[in-house]
């Protein structure tokens, strides 16, 4: 692997953990649509100088318009509004956790619909990220403030940040990646302007370290970490490169802590284990033995 791709890597990592634990912070003072068109303007606005100052734009075609599409609005658009909803009742150690089972319903994309095909491995996977999800969801009873809404939200997340990166992995393979970033943005931003009137009353109300979060939510997560994101994924293959977001909620659990010392209730934490084990037994390939060559008689 490349310097430039581990650099790449270990930006978005840590950006994304940090985000978060942000919108726990700025989302006290914004609604979940708000919060995601201030972060997606201000990530347009960045991403549009990187366009404009970098390589010559490539025209998409018709199906690339379509990946794009729905990849803008998927990733950018519906995934940022169901995460800030989410961490309205959800701490954000237990979100991460949540949001991150996406590299299996990646996997599972692919197989039902790229004809990748499901292996048992990650059928398996599946399954036990699915228990570790229940279990998540069980600790809402246990008087933690944990919200089962909450914890549906976060599950849309990961079910729409799953889909985005299947539609914006094949936009890669002719268009730039900073080109595709800079669109998706666009286009979430787009989807996001129903929310302009919710935020215009927001943003007369909130604080003023909410604001800078919200601002630090579309320079950092959103410009500079899609772009790191993005030029990874471009150069490794999707499910490999999934396996890097393992980090983010261990990362996310620890900034929790030291910003608001919140921890995730003890059976949440056991869920969230058995979710990312789900996604690591789902990475299980089977060993190909080689067949000895025959010799001719």
């Amino acid at each position: 692997m490349k310097p430039s791709v581990l650099v790449a890597i270990c930006v978005t990592v840590l950006a994304w953990a940090s985000a978060f634990v942000v919108i726990r912070f700025s989302g006290a003072s914004f609604e979940g649509g708000s919060l995601a068109l201030l972060r997606l303007s201000v990530g347009t606005l960045l991403l549009g100088v990187v366009v404009a100052l970098g390589r010559k734009w490539v025209r998409p075609n018709r199906n690339e318009w379509l990946l794009i599409i729905g990849f803008g609005v998927l990733w950018f658009g519906a995934y940022n509004v169901a995460l800030n909803i989410a961490e309205h009742t959800i701490d954000a150690g237990t979100t991460s956790m949540i949001v991150n089972i996406g590299p299996i319903l990646i996997a599972l994309g692919a197989g039902a619909f790229l004809g990748e095909g499901i292996p048992k491995w990650l059928a398996i996977g599946a399954g036990v990220a699915f228990i570790g999800v229940v279990l998540i969801g069980v600790s809402t009873s246990s008087g933690t403030g944990v919200s089962g809404v909450g914890i549906l939200w976060a599950l849309l997340a990961a079910l729409t940040y799953a889909a985005g990166v299947l539609l914006q992995k094949p936009a890669l393979k002719r268009l730039p990646n900073a080109q595709v970033t800079f669109l998706g943005c666009a286009i979430g931003f787009v989807a996001c302007l129903p929310f302009a009137g919710q935020l215009a009353s927001d943003l007369a109300t909130a604080p003023t370290p909410a604001i800078v979060g919200a601002l630090y939510l579309g320079a950092v997560p959103t410009a500079l970490a899609f772009s790191t994101w993005a030029y990874a994924l471009s150069r490794l293959p999707a499910g490999q490169l999934g396996v890097s977001t393992y980090i983010v909620p261990p990362l996310a659990i620890l900034l929790g802590f030291l910003v608001f010392t919140e921890v995730p209730a003890p059976l949440a934490i056991v869920g969230g284990v058995l979710c990312l084990a789900g996604v690591a037994v789902s990475r299980i390939r089977p060993r190909v033995t080689a067949q000895p060559e025959s010799v001719a008689e």
